[in-house]
């Protein structure tokens, strides 16, 4: 039987570079998704053995699955809309929260061609990462981190340099989080 590569070769590396210091420190990691619409995921467990490292991921393209899924409050979607950083934080704390993970993180955005707005046109997207302490129960974020960026190119273009950027700042914020601290995997 013949293999299909879906995923870039360059995405699949910043998963293994994330997966690296997950295994050293024996963390799982979360994603909360909205205009990536589950990519982050899927190159994630495209790896074998992602099963050690990945928790779950959550796909919440809607306001009302942000709230009911990640518990992201209402009035934070009301007051800054989806495409924001309070939005990106609440994201990543929820999916912390809602699992047992060790890493979340989180990305909405406007991937286009359609959507944007003079204030958040097509290419901006907002991330979050959070870290918390682990273990078999979930837990508040110890750390937060977002950003907001913006990207050029048309929809595959800016789904594919959201997922590369959030998986390559996830394993810079995680390591640079745990500096010092390797544990050797359970």
């Amino acid at each position: 039987m013949t293999s299909v590569v879906l995923l870039p070769s360059d995405l699949l590396d910043a998963a293994r570079q994330l997966a690296a210091p997950l295994m050293a420190h024996g963390a799982l990691v979360a994603t909360a998704e909205s205009c990536t619409g589950g990519l982050i995921a899927a190159t994630l467990t495209e790896l074998a053995g992602s099963s050690q490292w990945f928790e779950r991921g959550f796909v919440t393209y809607s306001n009302a699955s942000k709230h009911e899924l990640l518990g992201v409050p209402a009035d934070t979607l009301e007051a800054h809309g989806a495409v924001s950083e309070p939005v990106a934080r609440a994201m990543a704390e929820g999916a912390l929260r809602r699992s047992r993970a060790r890493l979340a993180l989180a990305v909405t955005g406007v991937a286009g061609p359609g959507g944007g707005s003079a204030g958040k046109p097509v290419g901006t997207v907002c991330f979050g990462w959070a870290i918390g302490s682990g273990g078999p129960v979930p837990g508040a974020a110890q750390r937060v981190v977002v950003e907001t960026r913006h990207f050029d190119g048309a929809r595959d273009a800016v789904r594919a340099q959201t997922a590369l950027y959030a998986l390559l700042r996830a394993r810079e914020i995680f390591s640079a989080t745990f500096a010092g601290a390797v544990q050797a995997p359970a």
